[in-house]
């Protein structure tokens, strides 16, 4: 499986728990929680929507997909994206809590919205949702540049509630963002 296509194959498995251990952290019906393969903090994990009807792969390759498709549904598969995140967030918190006596900073909800030449967008990569601990303790932090991407208000990503708040919006308006951020983001 190509690295480009790697997430999309997670989503698409018919029996995720017959994943690695060292990749699945857990899943539902769907969603799936995967641990990022280059973590960027002590806990760094991806969510995916898993792709079962009545959507399809093509719907989930990445954000602008998904928000051109329907607006209903879209919304759901985002409100399912926030509903896991709540979950992970709670167990990261449990687990500083009794492994390091710290309750750590979870507000680090980003959608993978990074600007990916539009090639490779078709290339097969799966619509994802970051969470990670505020620490960006990582080995893979190498340079500046690395801990810019990763930073709440300097980064590639789009914080989920921000993309929620959009479905609230006037639909005139729910276009126009959509277009526009997404558009600079792609």
């Amino acid at each position: 499986m190509s690295n480009l296509t790697v997430l999309r194959g997670y989503a698409q498995h018919a029996k995720p728990e017959r994943l690695p251990p060292s990749l699945l952290f857990e899943y539902t019906d769907k969603c799936l929680t995967v641990f990022d393969a280059f973590p960027k903090s002590i806990f760094h994990f991806l969510v995916l929507p898993r792709i079962r009807p009545p959507l399809n792969a093509g719907e989930l390759a990445n954000l602008r997909t998904l928000l051109k498709g329907d607006k209903a549904r879209a919304k759901q598969v985002l409100l399912d994206l926030s509903d896991e995140a709540d979950k992970v967030k709670k167990m990261i918190r449990e687990e500083m809590l009794t492994g390091t006596g710290s309750n750590g900073r979870f507000g680090q909800d980003f959608m993978q919205a990074r600007a990916w030449p539009s090639s490779s967008l078709s290339a097969g990569r799966h619509l994802h949702l970051h969470i990670l601990s505020n620490d960006l303790c990582s080995e893979r932090m190498k340079h500046k540049k690395h801990y810019n991407s990763f930073h709440p208000k300097l980064g590639f990503f789009l914080h989920l509630h921000d993309v929620l708040s959009w479905f609230d919006e006037e639909p005139s308006y729910f276009e126009r963002v959509c277009s526009v951020s997404l558009a600079m983001m792609f």
